[in-house]
């Protein structure tokens, strides 16, 4: 059953691929957009009935709200988050919000798809063992972990972090090598020392670890980016505007 529905995530790179793979599955996909922050009024706009919001901060202050502005002015478009392993206060932020449900980033194309169809009908889709790991957190609090994205940042080189920025942007190995003015088989040999050390195969499967762990927002800090590490043009200047299948640029 086709979905008309819109996929944003901070990340472009992710929200791409994942609105590709929903296309190929005969969904209707309006647009992929990034960052989540300015995705409120594409959401409205367009109108989806179902829109993926993908976050790698859940507990952050503030992160969830375009959803609030979705809920008050869309409220017939059901938004199901895509986060990492929530904490209880990841999951109560979301649904607070107005979301409709919750996934995490890596679960199966099947998985998001059956929280798309739920949460349009107008159920609440979140797994079951989602609630009881929170539940059971709030219960019995675990000790502080260990903070694995500052632990993959420091097996990469400065030049390493700062293509994996540029990969998780999207930029390819002859943008990269522009923005960092090296040669392109030098970018491309970066490129895999980066798969190599964070055990991935490849570049998408880097900016989904990177986004899950934090990772991502580390190595931008580490690059220098003064806005936090917000998604920035192949040139390093503004953010592009939202990528809409169909439409050039």
């Amino acid at each position: 059953m086709s979905v008309r529905l819109m996929v944003v995530d901070d990340h472009r790179l992710l929200a791409e691929a994942l609105a590709s793979a929903l296309k190929l599955r005969g969904h209707r996909v309006l647009a992929a957009a990034a960052p989540t922050s300015g995705s409120a009024e594409l959401v409205v706009s367009r109108a989806p009935e179902v829109c993926l919001f993908g976050t790698a901060s859940p507990a952050a202050p503030g992160v969830f709200d375009p959803i609030v502005r979705i809920g008050q002015e869309r409220p017939q478009v059901a938004v199901v988050v895509l986060g990492p392993v929530p904490s209880p206060r990841g999951i109560a932020a979301a649904f607070a919000a107005g979301a409709a449900g919750y996934v995490r980033h890596d679960e199966r194309i099947e998985g998001v798809e059956r929280a798309m169809l739920k949460a349009r009908a107008g159920e609440s889709a979140v797994a079951p063992q989602l609630l009881q790991g929170a539940f059971a957190e709030l219960l019995n609090p675990a000790a502080q972990p260990d903070d694995e994205g500052r632990r993959l940042l420091q097996m990469l080189t400065p030049r390493e972090a700062e293509v994996l920025v540029r990969v998780a942007e999207g930029e390819d190995t002859r943008l990269i090598a522009a923005g960092m003015r090296i040669a392109p088989s030098t970018a491309r040999t970066h490129v895999q020392r980066v798969l190599m050390k964070l055990g991935v195969g490849s570049r998408l499967e880097a900016a989904a670890l990177a986004a899950r762990t934090g990772l991502l927002d580390r190595a931008a800090v580490a690059r220098g980016d003064g806005d936090g590490g917000a998604p920035r043009g192949p040139d390093g200047g503004a953010p592009q505007g939202p990528y809409v299948p169909g439409r050039s640029g």
